[in-house]
């Protein structure tokens, strides 16, 4: 009998993701995968999966299932208020689901996102070797609506930690940046950016945290279309940096003034519209 769990409410948005699928920008394909590969993979941990077992990315919380066989839920990212049938249940710690019992899982407390592992995983058809939805190309899974019904791989006994402590989301990130390649385009690059500030926008998403503050002097025009990588800063005529993001274009126009290390960009995954930002430029 297959294992299934329906969705009866999505809360804001609400994505099958797993650790993506990179190697693909000679097709068009951004790598996908959880912005916050360290939660998934914790999660995954907990209730007995692979790390790269597909679970569920939700923004702002919000979703509500009901389980159609036995089995066995981790949440991670921040704090987070989960119900079983109403009842008061602890994140970052294996729970259990009876058959047609229900999990509320609410906002969390600071940051974005919670990732919701399910033992066996979520069994839906890869695509290019992953169960991610990637919300620019289309590729994978489309984003779950209320009544949908999933399908569990087959679980496996749960071992490690049994409990971990949740992370708090910060209210100012400092993030490591490296020069390049397009550095050139602004006078003094590093000085710019070590002494700008800037926060989140709300338009923000998957593709790319959006900065507001610090204007980027940069020259003017366009250079041609070039590749684009996870966490290249690029800077619109605007001067307002964008960190692009697990679904971000393979391709752009604007200079980028320096990347990211991709250690640092989880945070960004997590960061709430009004966070603040500083670069620190590094090697």
């Amino acid at each position: 009998m297959r294992r299934r769990i329906r969705i009866i409410k999505t809360g804001p948005q609400a994505l099958v993701q797993d650790l993506g699928r990179p190697g693909n920008a000679h097709l068009g394909v951004p790598p996908s995968g959880a912005l916050d590969q360290e939660s998934l993979k914790l999660a995954n941990r907990l209730v007995g999966n692979a790390e790269s077992a597909a679970g569920l990315e939700l923004l702002l919380g919000g979703l509500v299932l009901e389980a159609d066989t036995s089995c066995t839920i981790a949440v991670t990212g921040p704090p987070t208020e989960l119900r079983v049938d109403g009842r008061l249940a602890d994140s970052h710690q294996p729970v259990h689901l009876k058959p047609r019992q229900t999990l509320e899982i609410g906002t969390p407390q600071t940051g974005l996102r919670t990732y919701l592992a399910l033992s066996g995983g979520v069994d839906v058809p890869q695509e290019l070797g992953s169960r991610s939805t990637d919300l620019l190309s289309g590729i994978g899974p489309e984003p779950l609506r209320d009544n949908d019904v999933l399908q569990l791989g087959t679980p496996k006994p749960a071992r490690g930690a049994d409990v971990v402590p949740p992370h708090r989301a910060l209210q100012t990130l400092v993030i490591p940046i490296r020069l390049g390649p397009r550095d050139d385009w602004f006078e003094d690059a590093e000085t710019q950016l070590r002494q700008g500030e800037w926060t989140v926008s709300d338009r923000s998403n998957r593709v790319g945290a959006r900065l507001n503050g610090t204007k980027l002097n940069r020259r003017d025009g366009e250079i041609p279309s070039e590749g684009m990588i996870t966490g290249a800063v690029q800077v619109p005529p605007d001067g307002q940096p964008v960190v692009f993001l697990n679904d971000h274009p393979t391709t752009g126009g604007y200079p980028v003034i320096g990347v990211v290390d991709g250690d640092h960009l989880r945070f960004l995954g997590q960061a709430r519209p009004g966070t603040t930002v500083i670069f620190r430029p590094v090697g």
